[in-house]
C-alpha cells in the first residue's frame, strides 16, 4: 500500500488501482462472451468485480475501523466471487487460458492487497 501519509483519496490505495485494472479486464474479456450470456454471466461478472472497487471505496469513507473491515470483506467476498465465475468461463471456452491465467494473476494480486487492508485495519 502507499505511504498512509499520501493517502487521500481511495483512488491512492493500490488495492483499488489493481482492483480496477481487474474490472478493465473482465468488462474487455466479458465483450467476448456468446450473447446467451448478455443477461447472465456477463452481468453477474460485471456487478461483482465492480463490487470490489465499489466497496474499496466506501470502505475506505468509513471513519470506525469495524466498518472499513465490513466493508473490505465484502469486496473480498465479491472477489472471490468472481473467481468462481472465471472458472466457469474457462470451462465453457468463453475465455482461452491464456486470458484466463492474466486475470486470475491479477485477482490473486487484488486478493493480497485487500488482505493487507483488512490486517491492517485489525493491527491498529
Amino acid at each position: 500500500m502507499a505511504d498512509k501519509a499520501k493517502i487521500k483519496s481511495f483512488t491512492d490505495l493500490n488495492a483499488w488501482r489493481e482492483g480496477h485494472k481487474l474490472v478493465l479486464m473482465v468488462y474487455e474479456a466479458t465483450d467476448k462472451f456468446p450473447k446467451k450470456e448478455i443477461f447472465c454471466l456477463v452481468i453477474q461478472m460485471r456487478r461483482a468485480v465492480i463490487s470490489i472497487t465499489s466497496n474499496i471505496a466506501e470502505g475506505f469513507s468509513r471513519q470506525t475501523g469495524k466498518e472499513k473491515y465490513q466493508f473490505y470483506s465484502i469486496a473480498h467476498g465479491s472477489l472471490t466471487e468472481i473467481q468462481n465465475q472465471l472458472l466457469i468461463a474457462r470451462d465453457l471456452k468463453y475465455i482461452d487460458l491464456k486470458e484466463f491465467s492474466q486475470i486470475a494473476t491479477q485477482s490473486a494480486i487484488v486478493h493480497k492487497l485487500i488482505t493487507g487492508l483488512k490486517k491492517s485495519i485489525r493491527n491498529a
